[in-house]
């Protein structure tokens, strides 16, 4: 958010790129700095292939993978990120407190669910396939197939999605109180044991 923040001050409503496992205060944040929210696949290579196709100044993953377009090459860089954030918050008497003023909502880490080699790809386009026909529904929820199923609620979202590169499905679950976690996560849960009645969920190793 201090990023996108920082880039729109000078590229007033530029596109910024995010992956779906980010949080559902984001795309929020960017609205109200002027800017673009976009959201895309997962995997470092697709948000940066996507930062040059929109020619966009910022992108970023909830994994830390960061790419500046502007006054940067379009690449993650560890160390240039770290510089650019000292930038934002040297501005600042207490930097502390513009940190702990970013929104904030409770979430799990990314979770993990074991699959047979392959499996994961066929259970999301199961769930897809039944979330298109009306077999699954999530009330009041918005429905993102961008990379597997995101379903966005007014106060929070869930995601099952296949992972790139291990045969597991990835889950991450948010809700802007405790209560709407846990209500978001027994939904979405719901719904991936009606098409994998063995799902069992493990945290992720990274």
């Amino acid at each position: 958010m201090l990023f996108a923040r920082d880039v729109l001050k000078r590229h007033p409503g530029a596109p910024i790129i995010f992956d779906v496992k980010c949080s559902q205060r984001l795309p929020v944040a960017i609205r109200e700095a002027g800017g673009k929210p976009v959201m895309w696949k997962t995997g470092h290579s697709l948000i940066k292939a996507k930062l040059k196709e929109m020619n966009s100044p910022f992108a970023g993953e909830m994994s830390g993978h960061i790419f500046f377009g502007e006054r940067w090459y379009g690449f993650d860089d560890a160390m240039y990120t770290a510089a650019r954030l000292l930038e934002i918050v040297s501005r600042y008497i207490n930097p502390s407190a513009v940190l702990e003023d970013l929104p904030a909502s409770h979430s799990t880490p990314e979770l993990n669910v074991p699959c047979a080699e392959g499996e994961h790809h066929r259970v999301v386009a199961r769930l897809l396939e039944r979330t298109r026909s009306g077999e699954l529904s999530f009330p009041g929820g918005q429905i993102c197939d961008i990379d597997g199923l995101r379903v966005d609620f007014v106060d929070g979202f869930g995601l099952i999605r296949a992972s790139n590169t291990t045969p597991v499905l990835v889950l991450r679950f948010e809700g802007h109180t405790q209560a709407a976690l846990g209500r978001i996560e027994r939904e979405m849960m719901g719904a991936l044991r009606s098409v994998k009645s063995d799902a069992m969920v493990q945290a992720s190793a990274h």
